[in-house]
């Protein structure tokens, strides 16, 4: 038989994380002690009293059959709770929350839901590979916004042309920044909603590091801005706050009619989310957010001794606001992939190709913070000692 994938699938971009983590296991292979920081996958276990609760809910016959489609109303309601708490924002749980087999998958689905053949999706550059993946399903055209060192990492919102604002009808946004690190301001978000609706295009923004800032300073909500609910919505994933990457629980806020039209996709490709995971996702989103904090602690603790020790040894690296990466400047004349290569070979560091998170990565490699402060220190001091042995 002659089987032929249909054309959309083989627009799909290469997967960037596929590659890498093939290629560090090789070097691993033989035998080397890789430090690997090419990955955003968190490296700490659940917290116990959310592993608990998925043994209690497991153990019970009723989580054992099919959910309601669009998720536990009670789910519901503790996301709602969450934002009120965290956030100061008002939810309607019913209409202004979806529940998401993952992230990924709500940022998939908002560009098939909204895009036609032509339509733009503005995303950021560098940003998330995977916020093209939908778009090319979809049969749209990324827009790249460049967000550089120049700009705060933000984007230049009058570099976009009024014809292209005419056919774009998606924008996503990412702060914390991956794989900057960046963080945004209220001001920047005022001017994209006001954007947003001049153009009437639907603001996605993707809140995955929401929990993780630095300094003593919490990431603001796009939703905490006036007018945000009526142009958008916020995707929230539990992986990074909870450390349950490998859950594939999130949700979606905001706006009624993306969220109605997101569930209205989610019945055609899913049946819910196991309860006994939902259950544990309440317990995780509950009042007691101690574990949470001291998730950030942890981070703060890598992020300074990381850069700490890179500066020890006379390489300058910019502290990120937030997120769980260092973005990370190439030598002079180095491309990304190229250094990256060298770091993995040469110094047995493994880091992420700034190229890899679209042209205006280029000049850059990202640095996860996701080991131990002692492997930090270390992995500084090698990429340092690499440095200055080969481009001194």
């Amino acid at each position: 038989m002659d089987i032929r994938l249909a054309e959309r699938i083989n627009r799909l971009p290469a997967q960037f994380f596929a590659a890498l983590t093939k290629r560090v296991a090789e070097v691993q292979a033989q035998g080397y002690d890789v430090i690997n920081l090419g990955q955003g996958n968190p490296d700490l276990p659940t917290p116990p009293h959310v592993v608990e609760a998925l043994r209690r809910a497991a153990l019970d016959p009723a989580t054992h059959r099919y959910a309601p489609f669009r998720g536990l109303p009670r789910l519901k309601q503790a996301v709602a709770d969450f934002y009120r708490r965290t956030y100061g924002v008002s939810l309607d749980p019913e209409q202004e929350v979806a529940i998401l087999v993952g992230g990924k998958t709500g940022l998939v689905e908002i560009a098939e839901l909204y895009l036609e053949h032509g339509d733009i999706a503005l995303v950021p550059d560098p940003g998330y590979p995977d916020y093209l993946s939908g778009i090319e399903l979809a049969g749209g055209m990324a827009r790249p916004m460049p967000i550089t060192k120049e700009n705060g990492y933000l984007p230049n919102l009058d570099e976009v042309s009024l014809e292209e604002w005419a056919k774009a009808k998606v924008w996503y946004l990412n702060y914390p920044s991956n794989p900057t690190g960046a963080g945004a301001t209220s001001e920047f978000f005022d001017a994209v909603i006001e954007r947003a609706h001049e153009h009437q295009v639907v603001v996605v923004h993707d809140f995955a590091y929401g929990a993780i800032g630095y300094d003593g300073k919490q990431p603001p909500s796009f939703l905490q801005q006036p007018g945000a609910k009526e142009v958008g919505v916020e995707i929230y994933t539990m992986s990074k706050t909870y450390n349950m990457a490998g859950w594939r629980v999130a949700f979606a806020v905001g706006n009624k009619d993306v969220i109605a039209h997101l569930n209205l996709i989610q019945d055609h490709y899913y049946v819910s989310i196991f309860p006994a995971v939902q259950e544990a996702a309440i317990v995780a989103l509950g009042p007691d957010q101690s574990s949470v904090h001291a998730l950030v602690d942890t981070y703060q603790r890598r992020r300074d001794a990381f850069v700490a020790a890179a500066g020890e040894h006379g390489l300058a690296v910019p502290a990120p606001a937030g997120s769980f990466f260092c973005w990370l400047p190439t030598p002079k004349g180095v491309d990304s992939v190229t250094f990256a290569e060298q770091l993995l070979v040469g110094a047995h560091v493994a880091v992420a190709p700034g190229r890899g998170f679209g042209e205006h990565g280029e000049g850059y490699v990202r640095v996860g913070l996701l080991t131990t402060e002692d492997r930090l220190r270390e992995a500084a001091r090698r990429i340092a000692d690499f440095v200055h042995a080969n481009y001194a």
